[in-house]
């Protein structure tokens, strides 16, 4: 972005608190209105025009067109392809959904969030863990330790694991480097387990008798079918990875090969659709519902949040944010309600601006910024159902398997503020200074 050379008042960020807020009341305030899909983009489109048009009207809509380029079609494309490729992958047979078992599939899911991207994580085990847990009354707090864990804080080990990782990765931070970063994953995702562990134990005491002996009659063996698009998941991660001007030099002096990446992931993603049997889709309740929603509310999130970056990567050096611990609740709460993507960069930058790192810089900053930077991005990205995109896509398959999830401000009061928050503060206490 080119936030430095023009001046954005604080004001021109007024529709995107109107975007958050639209995301936040109109469920309540205007059920049957919010629940097309339609009417979301209707929002979407009506909030980001007066924005196009400020930009237009200062001849200056390169940031714009940057972002829907270089940021939200991108975002979508992974999204998709990989929402596309796990729902043709069906866990077969069903599990007793015991407190054990449900904590196990979320470990399973903070490992696998490292290693193929926290939304291919999410996308692969949402699904499964519905179908475990169908027979049972309280199932909503599963679903939202499952967006904390699997979709969020699971995703901190490598630069596959989250897109703020990703961009430092590109800025020069070593892939192995984020390994160091293991005690704050470990702690964090224990602690959030154990909290999940004993709550679920309480809630499954005051199951239904008849619940949950269903439960118990419905169990059968797990297998898992279609699973040659395991293949076609790993080919988005290595496209994710390795698909890239840091590789291939050719894909910034050369416009034609400016979206490979995104290219060789839609075609993964279109073989996956193509040669998926569709009984297997039929079982996983497949449907495009989710990924429109996220991409109708995501698109007038992405426009209407670039005046509020322009404007905080001006005034950046005014909010005197210098030490770590400044760092990780500034990108965090940041992260909170802005995509955590950019707002990892922009700290980036607001880091590299505070002068000459000393000796063992990693990304061209100091070691404990990047590290600060990193762990609030991935973590505080949970708080709200917009930190991160998988958190819409989660709530999404849930509801469509007619799980009742909280609003916008439900969730953060009933479980991000109890939950998460006293988790993130402790691993700020213990490990950043």
């Amino acid at each position: 972005m080119s936030g430095g050379e023009i001046s954005i008042p604080l004001w021109a960020s007024l529709p995107f608190l109107l975007m958050l807020l639209s995301i936040a009341v109109l469920p309540l305030a205007a059920p049957h209105f919010w629940e097309k899909n339609r009417n979301k983009l209707l929002v979407a489109v009506v909030l980001s025009l007066p924005v196009i048009g400020f930009f237009l009207a200062r001849h200056d809509a390169v940031d714009i067109g940057r972002t829907l380029v270089f940021d939200y079609i991108p975002f979508i494309v992974l999204l998709g392809a990989l929402f596309t490729i796990t729902g043709g992958i069906h866990l077969a047979g069903d599990l007793e959904a015991k407190p054990l078992t449900n904590t196990g599939f979320l470990a399973l899911g903070a490992v696998l969030a490292s290693i193929m991207g926290t939304t291919g994580a999410a996308m692969l085990l949402i699904r499964p863990v519905l179908k475990t847990n169908k027979e049972r009354r309280y199932r909503t707090h599963t679903v939202l330790f499952f967006i904390g864990i699997v979709a969020n804080t699971g995703g901190l080990l490598t630069p596959l694991g989250d897109p703020p990782l990703f961009m430092m990765y590109l800025r020069g931070a070593p892939f192995t480097w984020f390994f160091r970063l293991a005690p704050q994953w470990l702690f964090v995702n224990a602690a959030l387990l154990a909290a999940y562990f004993f709550l679920d134990a309480h809630y499954h005491k005051r199951e239904p008798a008849e619940n949950l002996a269903r439960d118990r009659a419905n169990v059968s063996p797990v297998k898992l079918i279609g699973t040659r698009n395991l293949l076609f998941l790993a080919g988005v991660v290595l496209a994710v990875a390795f698909l890239n001007e840091h590789y291939f030099p050719a894909m910034r002096d050369h416009h034609a090969l400016t979206f490979l990446r995104e290219m060789a992931i839609l075609a993964l993603a279109a073989v996956s659709y193509a040669t998926t049997h569709k009984q297997i889709r039929y079982f996983n309740r497949f449907g495009w519902a989710p990924i429109v929603e996220v991409a109708y509310l995501f698109l007038g999130i992405f426009v209407t949040m670039v005046p509020c970056l322009l404007y905080l990567e001006t005034h950046a050096r005014t909010l005197g944010v210098r030490a770590p611990g400044q760092f990780y609740y500034a990108a965090g709460a940041l992260s909170s309600f802005l995509d955590n993507t950019p707002t990892a960069v922009t700290f980036h930058s607001l880091a590299q601006g505070l002068g000459a790192p000393a000796a063992g810089a990693v990304a061209g900053i100091p070691a404990a910024l990047l590290g600060a930077i990193c762990a609030g991005a991935v973590f505080f990205g949970s708080m709200t159902y917009i930190g991160n995109g998988p958190n819409f896509m989660v709530r999404s398959v849930a509801e469509h398997h007619e799980v009742p999830m909280p609003h916008f401000f439900a969730y953060m009061l009933k479980f991000s503020l109890i939950f998460l928050l006293p988790v993130f503060i402790l691993n700020q206490l213990l490990f950043i200074r």
